[in-house]
């Protein structure tokens, strides 16, 4: 990895952004040159404690600053469409927190301005750096699975407790969760989908959101593929204890997430006898694909009570691999992995999903400018 340049961020949003900001600190491709948070005093603290000179409370001051290379934004999800917009008309390339918009017009103004610029867009999908999902491709693309079969992957969660405005939130708007695994896996893009709500939530959920539905169940047909993907969401009212999961179901191996944090997985190896054929396996980590100086980021978690960490499980190590990701496609010159486009397909499934629940599981196709 050339290290000859360096590419100056500014982290938007401080709240989960904060954890990536000793990530950048640290590569030898970035250079952490601004922070910018609504709250003056929170933002202080943490450019005090991180020896971060630059700070905005104004996102506009950011994008008019010109030593800054990209942003990184990691808003509330209202904001994550009209910032990453407005960085790119101001020239900066962009990593954005998921979802890429919970709208497609959004999603296709947010391409198109990629198509015209030439700039850099990535949207900071945890689950496809995830050690869980990096061990499943090592096994996929190693053969060890055999033919994929079927995938599956569940985000059950139970946002009582958190910000305010997430009562305004479709369970399917933020689902790139457990859309980004099943593509992700197989290279592939959503071709249309199918989508059922089932129970319901209490009137102030409902009324907010416009959503009835306390769950919605979601089968994906892939494009130019013979295996289609299910997977399910809720934001409310259901008990579950947190889970980000994925399995996958292979002609040699089947693997499946644990039921329970913290518990094994379990691979599946097929024609031993029925009491061999499960196997609870510890999932290696993969922090040697990284610059040795960012390595340690994949078991340390700077904000260890950070609801999105303790949910998530800290993410699975996919923090210092979605920074290395991003500044590598900087400095090579290429397309990030997901791209504008990719990110768009995974973002419109979600989008799609729930435009069919509310027309009873109706086939809704995914936008054309999706799949390329």
């Amino acid at each position: 990895m050339s290290e000859s340049k360096q590419f100056n961020v500014a982290m938007i949003g401080l709240g989960f952004g904060a954890e990536f900001l000793p990530i950048y600190q640290a590569h030898p491709l970035a250079n952490v040159a601004a922070i910018c948070r609504r709250n003056e005093q929170e933002m202080n603290e943490i450019g005090d404690k991180l020896g971060i000179e630059k700070r905005y409370t104004k996102y506009e001051e950011v994008l008019a600053d010109p030593s800054i290379d990209f942003v990184h934004i990691n808003s509330p999800i209202p904001d994550h469409a009209w910032m990453s917009k407005e960085a790119l008309k101001a020239g900066k390339h962009v990593m954005c927190t998921v979802p890429m918009a919970t709208t497609i017009e959004e999603c296709d103004e947010i391409c198109q301005l990629v198509a015209e610029t030439g700039l850099k867009y990535m949207m900071a999908e945890t689950v496809v750096y995830s050690r869980e999902f990096l061990f499943i491709k090592e096994l996929y693309e190693s053969g060890e699975l055999g033919k994929i079969q079927f995938m599956k992957a569940s985000h059950p969660q139970d946002m009582d407790g958190w910000p305010d405005y997430w009562k305004d939130m479709i369970p399917m708007h933020y689902a790139t969760h457990v859309v980004s695994p099943v593509l992700g896996l197989v290279d592939g893009c959503a071709e249309y989908v199918s989508c059922f709500g089932s129970g319901s939530v209490r009137d102030e959920i409902k009324q907010r959101s416009g959503n009835p539905f306390a769950v919605e169940s979601c089968h994906i047909k892939i494009a130019d593929s013979d295996v289609s993907a299910q997977i399910w969401r809720f934001l409310y009212d259901t008990a579950r204890q947190y889970r980000e999961s994925f399995d996958v179901y292979g002609t040699k191996k089947s693997f499946e997430w644990t039921l329970i944090e913290d518990d094994p997985h379990v691979l599946h190896t097929a024609k031993k006898p029925e009491s061999e054929i499960p196997e609870r396996i510890e999932v290696p980590d993969y922090a040697h694909l990284l610059p040795k100086e960012i390595q340690k980021f994949t078991q340390s978690i700077q904000d260890a009570d950070h609801l999105s960490f303790v949910q998530g499980g800290g993410h699975g190590g996919s923090h210092p691999h979605l920074v290395n990701e991003f500044l590598s496609a900087l400095a090579e010159d290429r397309d990030p992995w997901p791209n504008a486009v990719q990110s768009a397909n995974w973002t419109c499934v979600g989008i799609c999903a729930h435009q069919s629940t509310m027309k009873g599981g109706e086939i809704v196709k995914l936008p054309a400018f999706t799949i390329k």
